[in-house]
């Protein structure tokens, strides 16, 4: 577990983008993993492990995205053959290339159902991938499901109560969530820490948001080998406000050159903003509203 994060440590450090996706796919082989349905394991698991076919998930509208709304925008029916899905699911990575999309839905008992739905079944449409203000080339935007008949043998988890969190396995975002914004604010720093051998005065701003990361992900490695040394969601706090300030210390470094289109330091601030939106939950958004109000939580 650590050495795999260290790998995303790396690896969202050169390219957040890249790691993203990845974290897409090893998010739909995870819960393929943890089914209880062998035969669906047996069929899909070593073809994916083989590269042969690609998978991503459409799970978000079950735990943050859309939950405002006062029907759920994927929605699930039973019947003798398995399911039809109607509805969409708002953000899907990597759609377009998908063999296989990992979806949740829910029917009309509020219980939950995740499934395996192969990318071209009639009545699956990947709309055009969404402008983001990064990470635009994850290729991430809505997929819509017409009256789509689903086979039972497709079925991940359920039909039960909150599919995700009654699963086994990590939670909304996990560890990784909290990864990838350690992996940014690495890059951040590298860039300040690079700075500061001919700057003095950003030599003890930049030793002291090191001194943070090394602690932060001191605490993700001990947790990604199963030591409790702190709550998921008081890693991605930290995580959260560390990335947007090591990226803003990086501008602040760069100066002009910074805000100019195409340096990776003004890249790195847009995608840090990423954190604020993707899986999270409620008390990570209020802790980061409390900090950038100056309201100690």
């Amino acid at each position: 577990g650590a050495d795999i994060a260290r790998g995303y440590l790396r690896l969202g450090a050169a390219c957040l983008t890249t790691t993203f996706v990845l974290t897409q796919r090893a998010a739909a082989v995870r819960r393929l993993q943890i089914s209880d349905n062998e035969s669906l394991k047996s069929r899909l698991l070593p073809e994916l492990a083989a590269g042969k076919y690609l998978a991503t998930v459409g799970i978000s509208h079950l735990t943050t995205s859309s939950q405002h709304l006062p029907r759920p925008v994927l929605r699930a029916s039973e019947t003798p053959a398995g399911f039809v899905l109607d509805g969409f699911s708002p953000w899907v990575t990597g759609a377009p290339f998908a063999d296989y999309l990992v979806v949740g839905a829910t029917l009309e008992n509020n219980d939950q159902v995740l499934l395996a739905v192969p990318a071209h079944t009639p009545g699956v449409r990947v709309d055009d991938s969404q402008s983001l203000v990064a990470l635009s080339a994850s290729r991430t935007g809505a997929v819509h499901f017409n009256t789509v008949e689903v086979d039972g043998a497709q079925l991940v988890a359920g039909p039960r109560p909150n599919v995700m969190a009654s699963a086994s396995g990590p939670g909304t975002g996990g560890l990784q969530t909290s990864t990838l914004a350690l992996a940014l604010a690495r890059a951040a720093l590298d860039y300040l820490q690079q700075e500061s051998a001919t700057r003095d005065d950003l030599v003890q701003k930049s030793e002291m948001l090191r001194d943070q990361w090394d602690h932060a992900s001191h605490d993700l490695l001990q947790m990604a080998e199963g030591q409790e040394v702190c709550s998921l969601e008081q890693l991605r706090i930290a995580a959260n406000s560390l990335v947007l300030r090591a990226t803003q210390a990086a501008m602040v470094a760069a100066k002009g050159a910074g805000f100019v289109d195409g340096h990776p330091v003004g890249r790195w601030c847009r995608e840090a903003l990423f954190f604020l939106v993707w899986s999270c939950p409620q008390a990570v958004r209020d802790a980061n509203l409390c900090e950038l109000a100056g309201i100690e939580s």
